[in-house]
């Protein structure tokens, strides 16, 4: 590693942020994983499952998985080894208001006082993250200071925005990210609820009966967010969805002509969250 590369702002994010490998390598980022659970075993995200065997072992396997915050002790070593190498670290994770993840950052940060660690709440997770995260990123490879990369994350924050399909409310249900009253809003008549993330957390915007008048519902509202000829970036996600995903990004390319688009299968964690079949954008405009 060159000393400019030792000089220069490390970004740390969890896997939640379903941000695709090559992005992670050209920026040179440090993800914590999250941990899966199910049944009395339990895995990182991304280093000891990959999405495609956790999805495989959803299908042969009966029970709901569930999942837990990397432990502080996790930070603090990754923090440590991390500190090595750059002059500071900004760490841009998943909403506090969706996991412990954060808490466990601070127990960290707070045990390595001399190492300066600035901690990222971005209210977001999935790519709506990835994109906070890239922020981050970009203003760090072109030498900002801890300052700027931090303001560079906040500042996109409200620039973004995330829409989700999914298949079944059950395994956010089971998961207790989202309430009682919201599971009776999808349970009647099989309806698909279109959901958000808004401040934080998992909210249901409309209740529809089909799965296709949804993803026509979420493309109206991305339309109304998105004035005409604004630079619009965005990114298409799907939970063990692809062939349903790769046409839902070919029906946003036509209606909004992105300046780029990234393609996201989401990992374990958001997936065992979210269900198979979940299909979802994130975006965010210049």
């Amino acid at each position: 590693m060159s000393s400019a590369e030792r000089g220069r702002v490390a970004i740390v994010t969890d896997t939640t942020a379903d941000l695709p490998p090559e992005l992670v390598a050209k920026y040179g980022l440090y993800v914590m994983p999250q941990i899966l659970i199910m049944g009395d075993k339990s895995w990182r995200d991304g280093v000891d499952i990959d999405s495609a065997a956790f999805y495989e072992l959803l299908r042969s396997t009966k029970g709901f998985p569930s999942t837990s915050q990397p432990s502080s002790a996790s930070f603090y070593d990754l923090f440590s080894s991390v500190s090595k190498q750059a002059e500071g670290i900004v760490a841009v994770l998943v909403s506090s208001r969706l996991s412990g993840t954060i808490n466990s950052a601070l127990a960290a940060a707070a045990d390595l006082p001399d190492t300066p660690i600035e901690i990222v709440d971005t209210r977001a997770v999935s790519m709506q993250l990835g994109f906070i995260v890239l922020a981050a990123a970009r203003e760090a490879a072109a030498g900002g200071d801890m300052s700027a990369v931090a303001t560079a994350a906040r500042s996109m924050m409200s620039r973004t925005g995330v829409y989700f399909v999914v298949d079944t409310l059950e395994y956010l249900h089971r998961n207790g990210r989202i309430g009682s009253a919201a599971m009776l809003f999808g349970s009647a008549l099989s309806l698909k609820p279109l959901l958000s993330i808004q401040d934080g957390i998992v909210t249901p915007v409309a209740k529809i009966r089909t799965r296709r008048k949804a993803l026509d519902h979420m493309i109206e509202l991305i339309g109304q967010q998105v004035p005409s000829g604004t630079r619009m970036h965005l990114a298409v996600l799907h939970v063990a969805a692809p062939d349903e995903c790769a046409q839902l990004r070919q029906e946003l390319v036509t209606r909004f002509h992105p300046v780029d688009v990234i393609t996201a299968e989401c990992g374990p964690v958001v997936g065992a969250h979210a269900g198979p079949g979940t299909l979802g954008a994130a975006f965010y405009i210049e």
